[in-house]
Order: C-alpha cells, then structure tokens, then sequence
C-alpha cells in the first residue's frame, strides 16, 4: 500500500450529496479483484454520454463535457471534494480503488458512509471528515480559483489552503500509524514474519504429524 504523508494537489468538486459506490464504480465493473484498472471507469455513469462495460476501449466513448473529472481545469487532481454521506451504498472496496487508480489520495467531505471510509484506510485513501461550512468555503474557493490546490498532511493532521488558512482533521492514531508507513492488513501482518515463522518451527517440532504428507 503507498504510503500517505503529505499531498498537495488540484482539487476536484463534486458537489452532490449521497454519492453512492455504484455511481462511484459501477456493478458492472466488479468482476475483476486486481485493485487497478478501475481508474478510467470512475464515475462511469456520469464520465461518459454512453454505457459502459468491462473492455471497452474509453479512448473512443462519448464523453459528459459537464463532467467535472472532464474539464481541463480540474485534470490531474488529486483531491476530492464532496457532500455529505460519500460512498454510502453497497460495500465494494472496488471504489476505493477506482478512486486511488484514478489518482486521487484524499476525499473531504462532511461524512462518509462507514463501510466506505473504513475501506479507504485499508487502500491508501485519506477521508477527512470537515464541518459543512467549511466545505461550503472550499467549494467556493475552488470554482473561484482555476488551479486551486489544498496541502493535506496527514502527520500534522491538518488541510491547508494556498491563503494559509488551516482546518484541522481527526483521524484514528492507528489508522494514521499505517497510512504513514504504507501498512495494509498484510503488511502488518508482515511485520511480525519471524514470529510467525517461528511458531510454525515449533508446532512442526511438536506435532509432525499435522505437516505429514498425505
């Protein structure tokens, strides 16, 4: 999992509540469980003007000028900006990975659907939770400013916009020890090789006969 310190970036808006995982990525594209792949197909429903499908060649669809992941101004964010309860619905971890295969590293909204914003933590995505108001301020800030960035450090827990002013954010001392160093439920795991390897030595030294060959 890469690992989250610090991330300054183009900011994109979506300015709608209840975004679903479905219209995150949807269902159609849940076949594969690579984790990657799934960027160009972020959004789908609302990126493109027709329907799409696994293997379809994106280069060639119609395209939702509209879309806001479609305007030259916001290409290459890296910063999701959003409304309340983002990433309610079903519980795939295919949208934070489609959101992370896209290039995002943060979503700032004022809440998040459980199930969701736990799966970001797992996946290298950042949820900062923000009171509306000062969403509303960014949401402002952004359709002002062509190019408008935010600074996200996770170290110091806190967003900082390009006039200085600072938003604090909570996030779980756990969950912020892993983000930090890249550490997904495996690479925990991980950690404690040695450990693990040493107890398979000694149960197999005690009971051999669970390692027979059958």
């Amino acid at each position: 999992m890469k690992a989250f310190t610090v991330e300054q970036g183009i900011v994109a808006p979506m300015d709608r509540a209840n975004i679903d995982t479905d219209m995150i990525i949807p269902k159609q594209f849940l076949k594969s469980i690579k984790r990657t792949g799934f960027g160009p197909n972020l959004f789908d429903e609302l990126r493109y003007l027709d329907v799409g499908q696994p293997g379809m060649d994106n280069s060639k669809r119609p395209l939702n000028e509209s879309f806001v992941l479609n305007q030259p101004r916001y290409q290459g964010a890296s910063v999701l900006l959003a409304r309340e309860n983002f990433g309610c619905g079903s519980s795939r971890e295919h949208a934070p990975w489609a959101l992370d295969d896209y290039g995002f590293r943060a979503v700032i909204a004022p809440s998040f659907a459980d199930i969701f914003y736990n799966n970001c933590f797992k996946n290298g995505l950042l949820p900062i939770v923000l009171d509306d108001a000062i969403v509303d301020q960014l949401f402002s800030e952004v359709a002002a400013t062509e190019g408008y960035q935010l600074t996200v450090d996770l170290s110091e827990q806190v967003v900082v916009t390009p006039g200085e002013e600072r938003f604090a954010f909570e996030v779980d001392a756990f969950r912020k020890h892993c983000l930090l160093n890249g550490l997904d439920d495996i690479g925990l795991t991980l950690q404690e090789a040695d450990k693990i390897k040493n107890y398979e030595q000694q149960r197999k030294a005690v009971t051999p006969w669970l390692f027979a060959d059958v």
